[in-house]
């Protein structure tokens, strides 16, 4: 049997992968090769860089750089002013408490010097009482029953202490009671004044009795010995002597409230 030329051929060649002219992939690939396929670049950007939906612009990202660095220079900012603002606070706050603590110090103090007074005040009526009451007592004592009242210098010694205990139990009781009510009444420097002057006087007193007084028993014992006598009135003489003490260093805090009174 004689076949055709054109059946030997397309036994003998391989099968074509091409399409035939009139299928339609033929007419796509036709298409394509005319040119209105996109770019290559195009295409090899795609595939380089395929679209992601989360995917931003880098102008986008270096916005927020931006952003979160300005974020964070302005809570820098804020807490620096913040921080200064406490400090003038707390400087503000210091100097509004200094006129405070200086005032809490002052009645310390105060509190402090009226309580020395007050305990100088009760040595000073103490001591008084008892020199006087000593000196009260000894009368027609010894072998030739001598008295204080036959002596003007016991007698002057006598009256001064009992002045010293009146003035001296008026004042603690004064003192006492601004310590105990906590009330300061306000006072005038006419009272300042007399405190310190009276102070100053009954000191003076209570030194002059006591060594007038001293003087006598001395007197009293190189005429006629020692006896009970001269002894009760050296003993009143030495109560005499710690009053005058007491009275002494009363008036040194007296004129400490003086002076303090003035440079208010």
């Amino acid at each position: 049997v004689s076949q055709s030329p054109l059946t030997q051929k397309t036994t003998q060649s391989p099968p074509s992968y091409h399409s035939p002219i009139d299928s339609p992939l033929s007419s796509c690939n036709s298409s394509l090769s005319h040119g209105f396929s996109p770019p290559p670049t195009t295409t090899t950007a795609a595939v380089s860089h395929p679209s992601e939906p989360n995917s931003k612009p880098p102008s986008a990202v270096v916005s927020r750089a931006e952003l979160t660095s300005r974020d964070q220079s302005t809570t820098t900012t804020t807490t620096v002013e913040l921080e200064e603002q406490t400090q003038k606070l707390g400087s503000g706050s210091g100097k509004r408490l200094r006129p405070d603590l200086s005032i809490l110090r002052r009645t310390k103090r105060d509190k402090m010097i009226k309580k020395a007074l007050l305990g100088f005040r009760i040595s000073g009526f103490v001591f008084c009482l008892v020199s006087f009451s000593v000196l009260a007592a000894d009368k027609n004592q010894g072998w030739a029953l001598d008295s204080f009242y036959r002596y003007k210098e016991f007698r002057f010694c006598m009256a001064v202490n009992v002045i010293g205990f009146v003035y001296s139990g008026f004042q603690a009781y004064d003192v006492a009671y601004q310590l105990t009510s906590g009330k300061q009444k306000p006072r005038s420097h006419l009272r300042f004044y007399l405190d310190f002057i009276l102070d100053q006087i009954l000191a003076y007193l209570l030194i002059s009795a006591s060594s007038s007084a001293a003087v006598r028993v001395d007197d009293w014992e190189s005429n006629w010995g020692n006896d009970k006598f001269p002894e009760m009135a050296r003993a009143s003489m030495a109560l005499s002597l710690v009053a005058f003490i007491a009275l002494a260093l009363s008036s040194l805090v007296s004129g400490y409230n003086l002076c303090t009174s003035k440079s208010i």
